[in-house]
């Protein structure tokens, strides 16, 4: 059975060409990753129900888990609105490899979404700080999905997740040598990085894995 390919809306931040160099001026690191990886930049999937929905599948588990869950998932509505999730069966959602507590999660999500409860209309004017605020409300989804949905659905500019592994990780293989990093470092050499903490995370991630996460 061939996947079923919806079509996707693909789109770029206006802003990248602007921030690379501001990027490149400010900060050491950033002066050696950013010519590694050329045009490569952020996109957006245009969803945010499906961005919203990848993100509960894939968590707590493998990047290459979460594509073999989602990829079969993605099999079972005709499309993926939260109407036709709400659709499913349990036990073919159980099928597809989704856990009984991300399966309530989801159906949660697809509720918030098809009740109208969520002011989706008006993100692109929100302030970050209240989108997160409606988004943590929803079962299953902390602030680190919630920023996630900001840098990879609404491509805001200034996010930096505190809390995210590959950051730290990063910050502390390319800043420290290896050594461990508090919060406060973190936040530390972010302050070079505004307003474009967003795409200086981006890069810190493909320091770690050149393929870039798609949500």
């Amino acid at each position: 059975m061939m996947a079923r390919q919806d079509k996707i809306t693909i789109s770029t931040p206006a802003y990248w060409a602007d921030a690379c160099k501001h990027l490149v001026k400010k900060d050491r690191v950033m002066k050696r990753l950013i010519p590694q990886f050329g045009d490569a930049c952020l996109q957006s999937r245009g969803d945010a129900f499906v961005t919203l929905a990848r993100s509960i599948v894939g968590q707590q588990i493998s990047v290459k888990a979460a594509q073999s869950v989602w990829d079969k998932f993605a099999l079972l509505p005709r499309k993926i609105t939260p109407a036709n999730v709400l659709k499913l069966k349990v036990d073919d959602m159980r099928a597809a490899g989704l856990s009984a507590r991300k399966i309530e999660y989801l159906v949660d999500l697809a509720i918030n979404f098809d009740s109208g409860s969520l002011h989706v209309g008006q993100w692109a004017e929100m302030d970050d700080e209240l989108i997160i605020n409606e988004l943590v409300a929803i079962r299953g989804i902390g602030r680190w999905t919630a920023e996630m949905f900001l840098i990879f659905h609404l491509m805001r500019p200034n996010v930096l997740p505190l809390d995210d592994v590959g950051l730290i990780n990063g910050i502390s293989h390319s800043y420290f040598s290896g050594e461990a990093v508090s919060r406060s470092e973190v936040r530390e050499v972010a302050a070079a990085w505004a307003p474009y903490c967003s795409v200086a995370t981006w890069y810190i991630w493909r320091s770690l894995d050149p393929l870039p996460v798609e949500y």
